[in-house]
């Protein structure tokens, strides 16, 4: 079931190519030291992966703005290494204890951006998007506030990350309005087990043309290959106790992957990559080692029965309003 190792998709209905594995950077720095982090940003960038995501506020313990340093240290050492990827960071997230200092203001927008441009060592972002929703904030003085981004050169595209499909809609809606090419893509929270994202996410990415990159692909863990991590998320008590919840359903996820010979984590990400409207999945890998794992991923490809056999696992919800209307 193995085939070539990468492929690209376009983000949305942009022309922008992205690689369908985006490397995420959340632990980049907190729980990866920095050489290991060099180290897979090296590999993933070698294995044809193009798109790199990040945020403002990733820096955990060390700090918000400590995972962007990191990335941008590792582009300063090679500068041909900053044209060869899609560089993708977000905004929203409280950066300090000011009230400003958070949240899709025109103003914080345009301050965290520069700040992000100095972290990260460069003259321009290919993807911004913003964290969450901000329900203070109007859409037109978002959209004014990323127009003079875009016109000032230091962004190229606009996603949003966390919005519901209503918020999509709208910010597209408003966009039209401003003539501009609104929303290219949606960060979201979807996996085998959180599914909710097919009633309404998945539905209004595809109607206004936005590409689903999912974040979480393999649920905190939960859908990852045991007996291979001694830390991290998989170890927390949170996780022990959802995977008591679900063991006979993990189980026969486990028992099917094994049918093909594949690691639960694998199909886990080639079942999104299956999924209609999705671009890119995040992995996260916290060394070589994982990256390595998940590089076939692209390559498999899961026929209609065994997709029909996830379902019966892990039952789709339905579309909406279908689901729960009559």
């Amino acid at each position: 079931m193995e085939g070539k190792m990468m492929d690209y998709r376009q983000l949305g209905r942009s022309a922008l190519k992205v690689s369908s594995l985006c490397l995420g950077t959340m632990n980049f720095g907190p729980r990866t030291s920095e050489a290991e982090s060099f180290a897979i940003l090296g590999d993933a960038l070698e294995a044809g992966i193009n798109f790199i995501d990040t945020a403002n506020q990733y820096g955990g313990h060390l700090g918000v703005g400590t995972t962007e340093t990191l990335v941008g240290k590792w582009l300063a050492q090679d500068p041909s290494r900053r044209d060869k990827i899609v560089l993708a960071t977000k905004v929203h997230e409280p950066m300090s204890d000011q009230i400003n200092d958070r949240g899709l203001s025109a103003r914080h927008i345009q301050m965290a951006c520069d700040a992000s441009l100095k972290r990260l060592g460069v003259d321009h972002i290919d993807l911004y998007q913003m964290h969450h929703i901000d329900r203070t904030a109007p859409p037109e003085e978002i959209w004014q506030a990323m127009d003079r981004l875009i016109s000032q050169g230091k962004i190229t595209y606009v996603g949003s990350s966390n919005f519901p499909g209503w918020k999509i809609a709208q910010m597209n809606e408003r966009a039209g309005q401003r003539h501009g090419l609104g929303l290219v893509c949606e960060q979201s929270f979807y996996n085998l087990i959180e599914r909710r994202a097919e009633l309404e996410v998945l539905p209004a990415c595809q109607a206004y043309g936005l590409g689903l990159i999912t974040w979480s692909p393999l649920a905190g863990g939960l859908l990852a290959s045991t007996g291979q991590e001694t830390a991290g998320r998989r170890q927390s008590q949170s996780v022990r106790a959802a995977a008591l919840a679900r063991s006979d359903q993990l189980a026969r996820y486990g028992e099917l992957c094994r049918s093909i010979g594949e690691t639960p984590t694998a199909v886990a990400l080639a079942w999104l990559l299956h999924q209609p409207g999705v671009t890119s999945t995040i992995i996260g890998p916290g060394s070589q080692a994982q990256l390595s794992s998940v590089l076939h991923v692209p390559g498999l490809r899961l026929g209609e029965d065994f997709l029909a056999a996830i379902d019966a696992i892990f039952p789709a919800i339905g579309p909406a309003p279908e689901a729960y209307a009559w």
